[in-house]
């Protein structure tokens, strides 16, 4: 991995694309600390002291929500409006057929999903300033609370135009990489925090030794699950060519155990965290019952979590992998499975063996997201920083940037 890297600053198309992601991810930690006018600071930090559903927004937002700055929503309504216009593409059949008309298709989704990202950007806005502005945080008037609106939702456009910027001119997934800077840059805090109240006897040594041996553990099966694949063994005929012979020799297709990545992590987070934020406009009964059931750490929440994290694993997996696509690939070159017809047989064959290994990955995906949760709920930990989900996002969208970084380096 560290070869790659150094090997990557000897190229220079690579070693530009580096050092622009570097510049684009320090543009958004800046716009993280920019304040939107009228927020009293201290209050933010206190409400977000407290934990539950708001710790778990601002992980999405790295920190800027805390501050309530000009980045505050970070990138969660740009997810919401992906996930919204992927269903609908399932749903639609001229969604679909758009989607497969190449790149003049592909440029019509993403400016349908632009638009959604505003729709989100301004419902989730409303909802945080009203919010706020209820409980005493917000001292502006009108005119800075209609200000304050525009501010947040044009910060969470410019958040969604860096991270179309980093995947179209740097390195990895933009949106992925945003979340993955948010979190990394949070640790320093994180660390002090712990530090603290160790000094203060509120933690014991013991307990932080357990908290981050879990983390070892989570981090070894976020690597196990990444890189873990299923090797599909495949005999090419021999075929000749004039006096040459061609094939004739058995090679594998590489199943990906979690074909989707941290993708199903985020959309399943997305989705639990938006009631959330919507209920935050009204007040009463109502609001309060779905603040408390859709908080992180309730029963409610994480069985959703599971449900949502299985249902998004098979569907981005079948977003990203066709099965008929690779039958047609192997039949043309002269390909089979050994006791399984070429073509259509062989495609039924691939999808059967992707499900099995899909549902055993969402559901290792989604214990290793919850396992932190339930053990420092055992153990008593209420302010550790790195939950499940942090550390699946943050070995997920790492390993995937070095697999970037090294096929550049290979292919160069």
């Amino acid at each position: 991995m560290l070869d790659a890297f150094r090997d990557a600053f000897r190229l220079p198309d690579l070693k530009r694309k580096i050092l622009f992601t570097m510049g684009v991810l320090f543009l958004f930690r800046l716009g993280a600390h920019i304040p939107t006018p009228g927020i009293d600071p201290d209050a933010m930090a206190s409400l977000f002291d407290q934990g539950g559903v708001l710790g778990f927004l601002d992980l999405f937002a790295g920190g800027a929500l805390r501050r309530f700055s000009v980045f505050a929503l970070g990138v969660a309504p740009y997810i919401n409006a992906s996930i919204v216009m992927q269903l609908l593409v399932v749903v639609f059949p001229a969604l679909e057929k758009l989607q497969k008309e190449g790149e003049q298709g592909r440029k019509k989704i993403v400016q349908y999903t632009r638009l959604g990202t505003v729709f989100f950007a301004a419902v989730q806005a409303i909802g945080m300033t009203f919010w706020l502005r209820n409980l005493g945080v917000f001292s502006g008037g009108w005119v800075g609370f209609v200000a304050a609106i525009f501010t947040v939702t044009a910060g969470s456009l410019v958040v969604m135009w860096l991270g179309e910027e980093i995947s179209d001119h740097g390195i990895g997934n933009g949106i992925s990489l945003l979340i993955f800077a948010g979190i990394v840059a949070r640790l320093p805090e994180a660390m002090i925090r712990t530090w603290s109240l160790l000094r203060m006897g509120e933690m014991n040594i013991l307990v932080i030794s357990l908290a981050l041996i879990l983390i070892l553990v989570v981090i070894a099966g976020c690597v196990l699950l990444q890189e873990g694949q299923r090797r599909l063994p495949v005999q090419y005929a021999k075929r000749v060519v004039g006096n040459k012979v061609y094939g004739g020799q058995s090679t594998f297709i590489p199943l990906k155990v979690n074909q989707a990545g941290v993708i199903p992590i985020i959309f399943a987070s997305s989705v639990l965290l938006f009631p959330s934020t919507i209920a935050r406009l009204f007040s009463g009964e109502v609001s309060a019952v779905i603040q408390r059931f859709l908080s992180p750490d309730s029963l409610v929440y994480m069985t959703l979590y599971v449900v949502l994290i299985v249902f998004f694993s098979y569907f981005y997996t079948a977003v990203v992998f066709d099965p008929n696509d690779t039958a047609e690939n192997m039949k043309k070159y002269g390909g089979f499975v050994l006791g399984i017809r070429p073509g259509k047989p062989t495609a039924e064959y691939i999808e059967k063996v992707m499900s099995r290994i899909t549902l055993g990955g969402a559901v290792f995906l989604a214990v290793v997201a919850l396992l932190p949760t339930l053990m420092t709920r055992l153990m008593g930990i209420t302010t550790f920083y790195f939950g499940g989900t942090a550390v699946l996002i943050v070995v997920g969208v790492a390993l995937d940037t070095v697999h970037q970084v090294e096929g550049h380096t290979h292919h160069d």
